[in-house]
């Protein structure tokens, strides 16, 4: 194949026309890559004039992410030395920011790996190799205990949060991406190879979010595994680096490595995750779960159930008084905030399968009420011990022992977008790494 196979496309395209990101998700979840070439390459070119910290030449790659790994470690031995001493959690101000968080990034990690999608069907050209096996690890191999899609499914099923969330269209556009790019592999090779570059290299706040999330009684096994995974001496990190060398053109390397730089910049569009992080509000959370639940209560509630001379049907049925609402079951003394919710009234009517309402708010709902009832009570810490999650893991029933067995076309259609997650998915994955000889041996 030739790898600059675009070179003759224009790099300031036309714009396309519009479509929400969470719409453009599903096509491409889906497998439909209509206009996606267009969309691509305008993405790209909002990359062009942005800064990257990419070295000069790519014969300086493999110091410059020994340096990045270097840098991460001390900054995560200067986080942790700080909350030796006392300093509170970066991220996390409580559970439900935790929770809020994970569902926020909910669309990225249903797509994981993604964007390697189409080095598969190079399996013949060894160059592509590193791309493949880091794509199928993605996949583990079709092991369900370690596909990453699956993972992370898992820990939002175990949250109580597997409810579609309501989230800002922003929320699409790395998954969005991740998808295109592996669509679009064959025409936009060395914007993939600078991507996987960028997106592979361990960054610090997966240290931290894992550190924080095991304070909070959260598994974080599925951000832990990309810190190890991902490592610049033989991991994914590696490998990345690796296949800029071994897919660059001996007679246009320049044009090539540009390419990468551009494709490696598409990590940074949208919102990066300390700053995600820090746009949680609590109460503004809670606000939007009454503006909600509201529509559905307001005619639900017997007349003797009365807050300040109001019934709550009369409170429901006013969107303007939630505040009010807040501020009366606190005047009833149904809510003490800055307390052990286990003392509210309030907590013990939503909370518990004998609570009166029982049902009404969800894991992560009743989060956001024990966390803004708390307002600073400090919650006894749940952590989680390293090691939690082999127990889960060891419990999940094995795939059934037939492996899927058709030509390569049937099998990569099983392993697109989140597919590879499902059962067909998973016996694809494995049939694909019979047929082409990847399978990889076991130490013995």
């Amino acid at each position: 194949m030739t790898v600059l196979s675009r070179n003759s496309l224009p790099l300031t395209p036309a714009p396309t026309a519009h479509v929400s990101l969470a719409n453009r998700y599903e096509s491409l979840l889906n497998g439909d890559a209509n206009g996606i070439h267009p969309w691509l390459a305008e993405q790209l070119s909002l990359t062009h004039a942005r800064p990257d910290d990419l070295p000069d030449s790519m014969d300086q790659l493999h110091a410059w992410s020994a340096r990045h790994a270097t840098q991460v470690a001390a900054d995560h031995a200067e986080y942790l030395e700080q909350r030796r001493q006392g300093a509170p959690r970066r991220y996390f101000a409580n559970r439900a920011q935790a929770l809020w968080f994970i569902q926020q990034v909910a669309p990225t990690k249903a797509v994981d790996g993604a964007w390697l999608f189409g080095t598969l069907r190079h399996w013949q050209d060894p160059r592509f190799h590193g791309l493949i096996r880091t794509y199928l690890e993605e996949l583990g191999e079709g092991d369900p205990r370690c596909n990453h899609v699956l993972i992370y499914q898992r820990l939002l099923s175990r949250l109580g949060c597997l409810e579609p969330f309501e989230l800002d269209d922003k929320r699409y556009l790395q998954g969005a991406l991740q998808l295109a790019l592996g669509l679009c592999t064959d025409d936009f090779l060395p914007e993939v190879i600078g991507y996987n570059l960028g997106y592979e290299q361990p960054p610090l706040h997966l240290l931290i979010t894992t550190h924080e999330l095991a304070e909070l009684g959260i598994d974080g096994y599925y951000f832990q595994l990309h810190v190890t995974i991902d490592n610049a001496a033989s991991g994914h990190a590696s490998k990345a680096i690796h296949a800029v060398h071994q897919l660059c053109p001996t007679d246009n390397a320049e044009a090539f490595y540009q390419r990468v730089r551009h494709g490696y910049r598409l990590n940074d569009l949208g919102t990066d995750t300390p700053t995600l992080i820090s746009r949680f509000d609590l109460e503004a959370q809670l606000m939007a779960l009454l503006a909600r639940k509201r529509v559905f209560g307001q005619f639900m509630h017997a007349d003797r159930c009365r807050l300040q001379q109001r019934t709550v049907n009369q409170w429901l049925a006013d969107p303007e008084a939630m505040p009010a609402f807040l501020q009366a079951l606190q005047a009833q003394g149904w809510i003490k905030r800055g307390q052990d919710p286990a003392g509210s009234r309030w907590w013990s009517l939503i909370n518990g399968p004998g609570a009166p309402m029982f049902g009404v708010f969800n894991a992560y709902e009743k989060q956001l009420w024990h966390d803004w009832i708390a307002d600073g009570w400090q919650t006894p810490q749940r952590r989680v011990p390293p090691g939690a999650w082999e127990a889960e893991l060891n419990q999940t029933l094995a795939m059934p022992a037939r492996e899927a067995t058709a030509d390569i076309d049937t099998l990569l259609a099983c392993m697109a977008g989140k597919r590879h997650a499902l059962p067909d998915g998973l016996r694809a994955t494995r049939a694909y790494l019979k047929a082409t000889g990847l399978a990889q041996e076991s130490p013995h």
